[in-house]
């Protein structure tokens, strides 16, 4: 059974033109082919790249978030409630206001203090942001190393150092699979913002924006898919292998004409003044002050509620 699925699936007609065969493609005369067994390389390597991830975490980012004072904030914790965690582990992080009620006469607690609990909550839940600055840090090491590799492997075009990187390359996006489930979520690297250092980061996007913009919008478009689409077709009559990878790569350059109306949108707001901030971080929700819900009186109370917070008369809400 298994045999004959392998056999189906490297079939030669779906991924080699007419009068070429796998044998074609064997070493000979001094000439080496890629293989699908030069892949094996890239899952141990995806594991030392997990074993150097946890020591430079530990001591090269760690000393150097401490360098950049990088500090962290203070939470308090969400005291031990168990009807409270119940909700908040099966129904819900974020309880409606018809929730909240319900919840309250549950626990014997007020509404104020339900939703007080449930922030506290999510943010034991948040990542900090030490941990937040080690992982884009080992991220932004990595790609600066890649992208100077890159750049001598074009110039050094030998077979052996393509390979290499390409291996390695791979190698690291299978030590990001292994590790997706703890790593943080919607960052890359971002250890300049985590710093502090505001104009950096700022430069940093405008380099990016143009970068992506000529690689991704020109130069793939106009140089490498005309090269995939016509020059074969000038040695070979297209086959399925022809379309299979072509389509792949234009499903990839409408990704890329997506992200790129992203970060032209986030240019025009940081040119405009409009942006006040990454869009995609992950803000951290504060504490009101018990002299400020005082000094609020009665009002705060009796406005209505969405999710828990007040809502103001310009439509945004308060930040707890």
């Amino acid at each position: 059974m298994l045999q004959t699925l392998y056999d189906h699936f490297w079939w030669e007609r779906l991924w080699l033109p007419v009068n070429l065969t796998w044998a074609d493609l064997e070493d000979r005369d001094g000439r080496v082919y890629a293989k699908a067994s030069d892949l094996y390389i890239t899952l141990p390597l995806a594991l030392l790249f997990l074993i150097i991830r946890y020591f430079f975490e530990l001591y090269v980012a760690t000393p150097l978030a401490a360098l950049l004072n990088v500090k962290e904030k203070t939470r308090l914790r969400a005291p031990l409630n168990p009807t409270l965690e119940h909700f908040y582990l099966t129904s819900g992080k974020q309880p409606k206001q018809a929730e909240v009620e319900l919840l309250s006469r549950q626990s014997g607690l007020s509404g104020r203090q339900v939703e007080r609990w449930f922030r506290r909550r999510r943010n034991q839940d948040r990542p900090s942001l030490l941990k937040k600055f080690r992982e884009a840090s080992w991220r932004f090491t990595f790609y600066l190393i890649a992208f100077i590799a890159g750049m001598a492997v074009i110039v050094d075009s030998v077979i052996p150092s393509q390979y290499w990187y390409y291996m390695i390359e791979l190698s690291f996006y299978w030590s990001l699979l292994f590790s997706i489930a703890s790593d943080v979520k919607r960052k890359s690297a971002k250890m300049f913002n985590y710093a502090g250092w505001k104009n950096t980061c700022n430069n940093i996007f405008i380099v990016f924006a143009i970068v992506f913009i000529i690689t991704r919008l020109v130069i793939l478009p106009f140089w490498i898919l005309h090269c995939t689409l016509v020059y074969p077709l000038e040695l070979y009559p297209a086959f399925f292998g022809y379309y299979f990878f072509n389509f792949m790569m234009g499903v990839l350059q409408l990704l890329h004409i997506f992200w790129a109306y992203l970060i032209l949108r986030m240019a025009h707001k940081f040119i405009t003044g409009k942006l006040v901030e990454d869009e995609r971080s992950d803000r951290e929700e504060t504490e009101s002050s018990e002299g400020e819900e005082a000094a609020a009186g009665g009002g705060a109370k009796s406005r209505p509620l969405a999710n828990g917070h007040p809502i103001l008369n310009n439509n945004h809400r308060k930040n707890d």
